[in-house]
């Protein structure tokens, strides 16, 4: 099971709030179990006890969760769509060999999990290329300078 969080906030109504955090104090002061309709009761393995406490935590801050199969596969288009890139640009980037795929038939089809892994991947060269150039910029005093043009003085 692969777990994507952006830092995109989600709207969760007042109420909503309020029934997260009290679900997540639940969770923390106490061990959970599974109540069956029939009212028998399951403890749950520590494990997934964690996990539920991290995804209540998330969901509590606002963060986006999305839970998939660790086996799921996607068409191109789909894939595509999950980095926001051109069905082109995603093929492009499996025939170099940046993301693995395999052969369905004629299609080509990918792992959600290595799409994610191409996508964190991603996105750390970026968030360090530009911490790089902030640095850069910072270095050279480019933050103190005012854009040149005509000023209203």
């Amino acid at each position: 099971m692969s777990r994507e969080t952006t830092n995109t906030p989600i709207a969760l109504s007042e109420e909503d709030q309020k029934q997260v955090l009290e679900l997540y104090g639940k969770i923390q002061r106490s061990r959970a179990k599974l109540v069956g309709p029939d009212g028998r009761t399951q403890s749950l393995p520590a494990s997934l006890y964690e996990f539920l406490v991290k995804l209540l935590a998330d969901l509590f801050e606002g963060q986006s969760v999305a839970i998939v199969q660790k086996d799921a596969q996607l068409t191109t288009v789909e894939a595509a769509r999950m980095l926001g890139v051109s069905r082109q640009f995603l093929i492009n980037q499996l025939e170099k060999g940046d993301i693995p795929f395999h052969m369905v038939g004629t299609h080509r089809r990918v792992y959600v999990r290595d799409v994610l892994a191409y996508k964190m991947k991603r996105d750390n060269l970026r968030r360090r290329i530009l911490d790089d150039l902030t640095r850069a910029e910072a270095e050279e005093g480019l933050y103190d300078r005012e854009p040149l043009g005509d000023h209203a003085d």
